[in-house]
């Protein structure tokens, strides 16, 4: 059995190391632009009732936190309690229970950064699938790895998505496997549709849901699930600032290439809307709004403290949206937000979280000059301590000093409780010296 695994990946390997960009780019024939497939309820049903024994029923619940703090009706879809941590397992599982035999002897294929990998990985295990999937080369080692633990072939190829999925496709082709697109097959949607029919029986008839969307293929399902039974329920979309593809499409009336900027929602940085997503989406999406990454750090900053939950961006979207003030007519109703994921790597979630702590007034920065002689520094540090501050990090300097040889500057990065607590801090400080040296810096990043 060593073997023959072994010279499966072999062959897997080879074909991809063949030249894979053909002269004319290979067509997904399950994506046409030219004959985009609308999803329908009753796929979505089907799909529902299919999938049930398959994948995590997660939970719906209230958030007593952020429903106080927002003054709505909060609660948090946990899609991140899906086994491999998306929602992506729903669609998987569904297109790989569709496959016919032959083509599941086949093997199928994918292009994916994370969480659709994972998803295949897991349900072709499951289901005796063989996955190929090649990953570009910025996706996380830990992602990797997880997926090999799973079973799958993986091939780290491509500078990016596109690159990885022209790859997939060609060897696709050339096995005469299937290639499943992550957020526009048609099972895809039907599967991610199925998130839709379980909110509506956990919440009655809620007033609004929160969608994140990157390629379009959740919030394509969803709403078409939601409008079918709840046709009053506003079904909001949405993406970061930073990844635009959804909104530039909208505006076009048509799917348009809109390239992305680095984003702490990585799963939403799709450059593509989906053809099939986009068709479906239409007439039944009431909005699509775009959060600062900054209210996105702070959201899963939020959810970390607030609910004991640990979100990707682009799970954690939906409550960045409430955050940016963006959705303030919904006060005083009902608001489900889908926590779509909960894939982030540690370094990711620590920058995230230092970069929620500055934009909340948590942490901040403080530039002063004191006298260069002892107890210089202990006086300074000893002013924090008594205005119950705590100094994360500091630096001296005095080579750079211009004028005044007998001085020094402090720069240091102080914890604090919040905006009152920053002012005290500001006003002690500029009583004890010259405030033309002792600077306060903009703590609260720029909206990009």
């Amino acid at each position: 059995m060593l073997q023959s695994t072994l010279l499966r990946k072999s062959i897997f390997y080879s074909l991809a190391h063949r030249r894979h960009v053909a002269s004319v780019p290979l067509k997904d024939v399950f994506c046409d632009p030219e004959n985009p497939k609308i999803l329908q309820f009753g796929d979505i049903s089907m799909a529902h009732h299919r999938i049930q024994n398959g994948i995590v029923r997660t939970d719906c619940r209230k958030s007593r936190c952020l429903s106080k703090l927002f003054d709505m009706n909060i609660y948090l879809k946990m899609e991140v309690n899906q086994d491999t941590g998306s929602f992506k397992e729903r669609g998987a599982r569904y297109a790989l229970q569709n496959l016919p035999e032959e083509k599941k002897k086949a093997g199928v294929y994918a292009a994916s950064a994370g969480n659709h990998a994972l998803a295949l990985s897991l349900h072709g295990k499951q289901l005796g699938v063989e996955v190929n999937v090649v990953m570009p080369k910025i996706a996380p080692l830990m992602k990797i790895n997880r997926c090999q633990d799973l079973g799958a072939n993986i091939l780290v190829q491509g500078e990016d998505i596109a690159e990885s999925r022209e790859i997939a496709l060609r060897m696709a082709h050339d096995s005469n496997g299937t290639y499943i697109n992550g957020y526009d097959h048609y099972d895809i949607l039907a599967g991610a549709g199925t998130t839709g029919i379980e909110i509506l029986e956990q919440i009655q008839m809620p007033d609004a849901i929160l969608v994140p969307v990157g390629g379009g293929g959740l919030v394509a399902g969803v709403a078409t699930a939601v409008k079918a039974l709840s046709p009053t329920t506003e079904v909001i979309g949405v993406v970061s600032e930073t990844c635009q593809a959804i909104v530039k499409s909208l505006q076009a009336g048509h799917p348009v290439y809109t390239p992305t900027r680095p984003t702490l929602a990585d799963g939403l940085a799709v450059p593509n809307a989906g053809v099939n997503a986009f068709a479906s989406m239409i007439g039944k999406v009431d909005r699509v709004i775009s959060v600062p990454e900054n209210d996105i750090a702070v959201a899963i900053l939020r959810l970390i403290e607030n609910e004991k939950v640990v979100c990707e961006g682009a799970g954690a979207i939906g409550i960045g949206a409430i955050l940016s003030g963006k959705l303030n007519h919904l006060k005083g109703k009902t608001v489900v937000s889908i926590l779509s994921g909960g894939n982030i790597d540690s370094t990711s979630l620590g920058r995230c979280i230092e970069r929620g702590l500055a934009y909340d007034h948590r942490v901040i920065r403080l530039s002063v000059i004191i006298p260069d002689k002892p107890g210089g520094l202990s006086k300074l540090t000893g002013l924090v301590g008594e205005l119950s501050g705590n100094v994360r990090d500091l630096y001296l300097e005095r080579a750079f000093m211009r004028n005044d040889m007998s001085s020094q500057r402090v720069k240091m990065v102080i914890e604090v409780r919040g905006e009152e607590h920053e002012m005290q801090l500001k006003q002690k400080f500029q009583e004890v010296y010259d405030p033309s040296n002792c600077q306060f810096k903009n703590n609260r990043l720029p909206r990009l």
